[in-house]
């Protein structure tokens, strides 16, 4: 924070630990990697397959979107699609005023939607500050 009360807008580029619950109460976690460049993002998530075929793999998406003050959407494409995972998930929700967690809805053709929360991974963020430190 500033001496003014505003907030210091902080790229969201990180590893951030995310949680998405399915309309019927199911919950799934993910690891997700984003870049921000310019009000851009880019990045990749992870997951455990808990449906079909999927059971016990793990599954990896590709990201893009955007960033405008608080707000971040972005679309998630998984790398390789099944009948479960073929159509992209649209993400829009709200970075809070640290920086440091992101909470929205996510939506699959307006005919699926749930609750999504991201929070960024701190403490990685702490361990690559503090080698960079080290270095100079």
């Amino acid at each position: 924070m500033t001496g003014q009360g505003r907030t210091v807008e902080r790229s969201l580029t990180g590893i951030w630990n995310g949680l998405y619950t399915y309309p019927d109460g199911r919950s799934i976690s993910f690891v997700a990697t984003l870049i921000e460049s310019g009000g851009s993002l880019s990045g990749t998530t992870h997951e455990p397959g808990t449906l079909g075929g999927g059971i016990g793999i793990t599954l990896y998406a590709n990201l893009v979107g955007s960033r405008r003050n608080f707000a971040v959407a972005f679309t998630k494409t998984y790398d390789q699609p099944d009948e479960f995972h073929r159509s992209p998930i649209l993400y829009d929700g709200t970075l809070n005023r640290d920086n440091t967690e992101i909470e929205g809805r996510w939506t699959i053709r307006n005919m699926w939607s749930g609750k999504f929360l991201m929070i960024r991974s701190l403490s990685l963020e702490l361990e690559v500050a503090r080698k960079a430190f080290a270095r100079t």
